[in-house]
């Protein structure tokens, strides 16, 4: 793996140019790699091959074959009712936050296992380390309060090869983001997270069922492709109280991680974050934009460290 990479510019309104699922699926590709997604592959009305996204079973196997084409995933699955994540949106995060450590080495984007990485609540299927580990060869602590999800997680890196030199799972005590996790000799380039962003189960479910009736659909029975667990889904006071959360515990681990972060859904709870962040003290705030087609995401990084702290941080 080759350690001075230039770092590229995003390009807008597209995936981040690292990014490998950019474009259509090419399904011949992914079916050599993962077959049985073959009898879902059908044409559509112009005659481009593609899946029925509403069904679970499909977008299941979807993700199967891209982390077997591009990951070398050979088993991965998740439980039932359990988040499916879609694989272009999460590697976009792991890619732009590889160009927010590219800042401490005048453009160039670290490799390897001396690169280590917190993710706060992996879930079950342990997108970002996989995504992460794979692509650039960090080192990954992914940690997870549902027992089911920690038991899934565990699978999937216990069964693939290699992945388990660079990822570990642990289980995270709930009402708490870093204590207890991060000890007292540990260092960390980058913390991770996708957090809940509803404010209720009332709250996740209604959203749920808009994201069906856009596509002309009525809830099924099996929604594991809008699915979700309640701690993958909501939070009491939804996202703002959630990163609140977070943001005050990181302060309390300042000096050992040098880059928090947590995607941000709505762009209207930037300023509040930002706020918060400026009265816990961090010195350093980013906000990073991700074009996702017609969708922008965008994820908030904090540090307590200066750039010239940064730049001697040893993890």
């Amino acid at each position: 793996m080759k350690n001075k990479q230039k770092k590229s510019k995003s390009q807008i309104g597209k995936l981040h140019p690292r990014n490998p699922h950019s474009g259509r699926y090419d399904f011949a590709s992914l079916c050599k790699s993962c077959p049985e997604l073959t009898a879902f592959v059908k044409p559509n009305r112009k005659g481009d091959d593609t899946i029925d996204f509403t069904d679970a079973n499909a977008v299941i196997t979807l993700n199967k074959a891209i982390l077997s084409r591009y990951y070398d995933i050979k088993v991965w699955n998740i439980p039932d009712g359990y988040l499916c994540p879609p694989i272009p949106g999460r590697a976009d995060y792991i890619h732009y936050l590889a160009d927010l450590l590219s800042g401490r080495s005048k453009g160039i984007f670290p490799t390897g296992k001396r690169i280590k990485v917190l993710d706060i609540g992996t879930g079950a299927s342990c997108i970002y380390p996989i995504i992460g580990s794979r692509t650039y060869g960090w080192k990954f602590i992914g940690t997870e309060i549902d027992p089911v999800s920690l038991k899934s997680a565990r699978t999937i890196v216990e069964s693939n090869s290699g992945l388990n030199k660079l990822v570990r799972i642990i289980r995270q005590k709930e009402n708490s983001m870093f204590k207890g996790i991060i000890r007292e000799q540990d260092r960390f380039d980058l913390s991770l997270c996708n957090p809940p962003f509803h404010t209720s189960q009332a709250e996740a479910e209604a959203g749920n069922q808009r994201k069906w009736k856009n596509l002309g659909k009525d809830t099924p029975e099996s929604k594991r492709n809008f699915g979700g667990r309640d701690s993958e889904l909501w939070f009491p006071g939804g996202e703002i109280a959630f990163i609140k959360q977070m943001i005050n515990e990181s302060a309390k681990f300042r000096a050992q991680v040098c880059w928090f972060t947590s995607l941000v859904s709505k762009g209207e709870h930037v300023l509040p974050l930002k706020n918060i962040l400026t009265k816990s003290g961090a010195v350093q705030i980013r906000i990073v934009k991700m074009e996702q087609g017609q969708k922008t995401g965008r994820f908030i990084a904090w540090s307590f460290l200066t750039a010239e702290q940064q730049e001697t941080f040893n993890s």
